[in-house]
């Protein structure tokens, strides 16, 4: 009897090794990381409610214009800006501001504005060829931020510059502030609680901006 060649049994171990790698690359390729859920919390910053009865706006009050504000360099991005000590910064990706922070210092100091009793309008930049206005207020936001000390002490932190001109062609310096509001508890963790204090800061600049208006319009 002529002796069996053994190539075709090779051929077929070859073949069965190839087929179970397939298999087994095709299980891998089936293989699927389960999706990591989103952690990113997002914060506004918040004007305090109107008393109940209280008057929006005076009819016959002053006419404002608020200009964009002004923000420090550092706090253009959106995650929430928290100091640790005199020169470290970070910048949490996973706590983050839901709008601009210039847009929405801007809004509640609108909304606290257009709430004083000498104030009868405000409108925001970019102002209508209309509107006229009996001062401009310009703001320039310093700090606007968490800031840790150590301990699970923290407080939220808030300063501003803010001018008052008056309106018309030939603008004049009418009040320069230099505000710097009273540091506000917080336990370097809750950033619900960071946000409500720093709105509390730019809702005091705005009282503090309508304090120093002039009782009337300069003619």
């Amino acid at each position: 009897m002529k002796p069996r060649s053994p190539y075709p049994m090779r051929l077929r171990i070859s073949v069965g090794i190839l087929f179970s790698l397939c298999l087994f690359l095709l299980s891998a390729c089936n293989v699927v990381p389960p999706p990591q859920g989103d952690y990113t919390r997002f914060f506004l910053l918040s004007a305090p409610p109107l008393p109940q009865g209280a008057v929006a706006a005076a009819p016959h009050g002053l006419r404002l214009g608020l200009h964009s504000v002004d923000l420090a360099e550092y706090l253009r991005s959106r995650s929430i800006a928290v100091r640790q000590g005199a020169n470290e910064l970070s910048l949490d990706d996973y706590n983050r501001w839901g709008e601009p922070l210039d847009a929405g210092i801007a809004r509640v100091l609108r909304i606290n504005l257009a709430a004083a009793p000498n104030v009868g309008s405000v409108l925001a930049q970019p102002f209508p060829l209309d509107g006229d206005r009996d001062y401009d207020i310009a703001v320039t936001v310093l700090h606007c931020e968490g800031v840790r000390s150590g301990g699970g002490r923290g407080a939220a932190h808030f300063s501003a510059i803010a001018e008052i001109t008056s309106g018309g062609p030939n603008p004049k310096v009418i009040a320069h502030l230099n505000y710097s509001a009273p540091d506000s508890k917080w336990d370097g963790r809750d950033y619900a609680e960071l946000a409500a204090g720093l709105s509390g800061a730019v809702s005091g600049l705005a009282h503090e901006i309508a304090a120093a208006l002039p009782a009337a319009p300069r003619q």
